[in-house]
């Protein structure tokens, strides 16, 4: 009883959000509640659950999701996106370009979110093709398909991270073994993928194309915003390096597990922002503030919804609907790691959003930790893989590939959709090679 009151809750789920329009937020609330209740929570606890479910995942999320809105907005602002893709393009040339931009959508990616990164890089792509007369898919597969796998993998991204909090994972070791595992399924998504579709070749939509965006003395170096938007990057790297490597009372392991939480990564890479995107171009303070106040605004109703995934993952848990799935997994011979991918994909289907797909399954599979000794790190990103999954049309990122390349329905599906299963699979065949060479 208690899978069907859940799968009641997640087909609601979908109704309200794809067939009614409404709010992710409202509507994750308002099946939380329904599901507490259904699931048998004494009423007076329904609400206590929503609130700490809310609080227990915005306590660290919001730290992390507003100064990595903050670090993107000022990268962006400041023409340093832009003087990384070109820079990449003018050394890997028309002929490999399709690379320069699958690496640029991946340095930009582990700093922007998913729909941030695509916005401010799809001009880039169209002046590219347009300058180097290619097809527009040939440079925009291999940059969405970067910004897709880091969006899913790679802290700091509110999804991964998430699970990395409910699943008590090492978010630096998360980190190193998602970028192992995002390397080869970008290549094989983005470039490679593309080779099969070579017959889709959309005009670049009217009105769209802006062949300059900044120019070049009003760009930070190329070194300055590489090394800004990596910052967090490194120091989480080093973080779990010194962890695996320095006894726990070391002053090296301390203080870089100080730097290196993800909070402190990203404030200390805010700051470094602050000077090389802002004051050193030329902006005032006050102008490089502003810049950090549109950034928050941008992102509230991503907390929001982040929160509700965090109250619908709190119901099932206090509900007692994980310990009910660990009891039926309790003899089971499928590996956790496949289930969470299972689950997250078959989430990700019905409701569209890789974060609430990510959220909700870690509410699920959380117990079955500590029951199987399987690693909390590779658990994240079995789940983070399995929430991209399909690319729906219910995914808002369908529509958003489907219009700014000028696509068909169909053509979405074949080009979108098919990179979406691929980076999936990709990232559970990762996982599961890892467990089998390392645990």
């Amino acid at each position: 009883m208690p899978l069907v009151i859940l799968a009641a809750g997640i087909v609601l789920l979908f109704a309200l959000i794809i067939g009614l329009r409404l709010n992710s937020f409202l509507s994750l609330i308002i099946v939380a509640l329904l599901v507490g209740i259904a699931e048998g929570l004494p009423l007076a606890n329904v609400f206590n659950s929503i609130e700490a479910g809310v609080g227990g995942t915005l306590g660290h999320l919001a730290l992390v999701i507003s100064f990595g809105a903050m670090l993107g907005k000022l990268m962006a602002d400041s023409g340093g996106a832009q003087r990384i893709a070109t820079t990449l393009i003018d050394k890997f040339g028309r002929q490999k370009v399709k690379w320069a931009v699958c690496l640029t959508g991946f340095i930009v990616g582990i700093a922007l979110f998913y729909e941030v990164g695509f916005v401010l890089l799809i001009p880039l792509v169209f002046t590219v093709a347009v300058s180097a007369k290619i097809p527009l898919l040939e440079v925009g597969i291999p940059m969405a398909a970067a910004l897709s796998v880091t969006h899913g993998f790679l802290p700091p991204h509110p999804g991964p991270t998430a699970i990395a909090v409910i699943f008590n994972a090492d978010i630096g070791l998360t980190l190193v073994y998602g970028i192992l595992i995002a390397i080869p399924t970008v290549i094989v998504a983005g470039p490679l993928l593309y080779n099969t579709m070579k017959d889709l070749n959309p005009e670049v939509p009217e009105g769209l194309y802006n062949p300059t965006i900044f120019k070049d003395e009003e760009m930070p170096s190329f070194a300055s915003s590489v090394l800004t938007a990596l910052v967090p990057v490194f120091l989480m790297a080093a973080a779990s390096i010194t962890k695996l490597t320095f006894p726990a009372d070391s002053p090296v392991n301390v203080f870089f597990a100080f730097v290196g939480h993800p909070d402190m990564a990203l404030l200390i890479a805010v700051g470094i922002a602050i000077f090389t995107f802002g004051l050193n171009r030329g902006k005032t303070m006050a102008e490089v503030m502003k810049t950090i106040e549109q950034s928050v605004l941008a992102i509230a109703m991503i907390l929001l919804v982040v929160g509700g995934g965090g109250a619908f993952k709190q119901i099932l848990v206090d509900s007692g609907v994980g310990k009910y799935i660990a009891s039926l997994m309790a003899g089971s011979e499928l590996s956790p790691l496949l289930l969470a991918w299972i689950i997250a994909s078959v989430i990700r289907m019905a409701v569209g959003s890789a974060t609430v797909a990510a959220l909700t399954t870690g509410g699920i599979v959380a117990p079955l930790i500590p029951l199987t000794g399987v690693s909390p790190e590779l658990m994240v990103l079995a789940t983070g893989a399995g929430s991209l999954n399909f690319g729906p049309p219910n995914d808002p990122g369908f529509w958003m590939f489907k219009e700014f390349f000028g696509l068909t329905v169909r053509e979405t599906v074949r080009s979108w959709c098919v990179m979406e299963v691929i980076i999936a699979v990709g990232g559970l065949v990762g996982v599961l090679v890892i467990n089998a060479v390392l645990f």
